[in-house]
C-alpha cells in the first residue's frame, strides 16, 4: 500500500477494498479487529467486500453440501457477530454480502441469505434485525424551554418531522455526518 503513490507521495486510492470470503472458516474476532487496524492506519475508509459465511460443509474437494438448519443458525451467529464488530470500528464505511441466495452461489457452497428457493435464512432475519433495528435511529420528543431537542443516533439521513401546537407540520431531511458537528437548526416559520 506504501507503493501505491502518485509523483507527490499522495495515496492514488480513496478507499481500501477487503475480500472477505470464509469458505475456509469463520475469522475470529481478533483476526477481524487486527485486518481493521492494520489498514486502516492508513487513513481512507474501508469496505468488506465479497463477504460471505457458509451454512454448509465442504464434503468433498471443492463439493459442497446443502444448507442445514444448525449450519444456519451458526451461519447467523457468525454474521451478527462479524457485522457488529465492523460496524463498531470507525474506519469500515462498507460491508457488501457476495452470494445473496444459495443459488448459483461461488463455489457451490451454501453462501446465501436466502436458501436456493428465496426463502430467508435465519442469517438475513438477524442481520435486518441489526440494520433496521437495532441500528435504526427513532426518536419522537418535543423541544426544552430553549426550543431544543437533543438526539444520540447513528451516522446517516435523517428524515425529521417538525410539528407545531397549532398543528403546522414540516418535513427536513438530513444527514448526521462523521467528523462533523452534526448541529441541526430547524425552524417552521411563523411557528412558535
Amino acid at each position: 500500500m506504501e507503493e501505491l503513490v502518485d509523483e507527490e507521495g499522495k495515496p492514488v486510492y480513496d478507499v481500501i477494498g477487503i475480500q472477505s470470503h470464509m469458505h475456509g472458516g469463520v475469522w475470529s474476532t481478533e483476526r477481524i479487529w487486527e485486518v481493521c487496524e492494520r489498514f486502516s492506519r492508513f487513513g481512507v475508509p474501508l469496505h468488506f467486500t465479497e463477504t460471505t459465511i457458509v451454512s454448509s460443509l465442504r464434503i468433498e474437494g471443492r463439493r459442497w453440501g446443502e444448507t442445514a438448519p444448525e449450519l444456519e443458525e451458526r451461519q447467523a451467529d457468525e454474521v451478527e457477530r462479524f457485522y457488529t464488530l465492523l460496524f463498531s470500528h470507525p474506519s469500515v464505511e462498507a460491508i457488501t454480502w457476495w452470494d445473496f441466495s444459495d443459488r448459483r452461489a461461488w463455489q457451490g457452497a451454501a453462501a446465501g441469505l436466502l436458501r436456493k428457493d428465496m426463502s430467508p435464512k435465519p442469517a438475513y432475519e438477524r442481520l435486518m434485525g441489526l440494520i433496521k433495528g437495532r441500528w435504526w435511529t427513532e426518536a419522537e420528543g418535543r423541544t426544552d424551554s430553549d426550543g431544543e431537542f437533543r438526539l444520540r443516533g447513528f451516522y446517516g439521513k435523517y428524515r425529521v418531522e417538525l410539528r407545531t401546537p397549532q398543528g403546522e407540520r414540516k418535513v427536513i431531511e438530513r444527514e448526521l455526518k462523521r467528523c462533523e458537528e452534526n448541529m441541526w437548526v430547524l425552524r417552521i416559520e411563523g411557528g412558535s
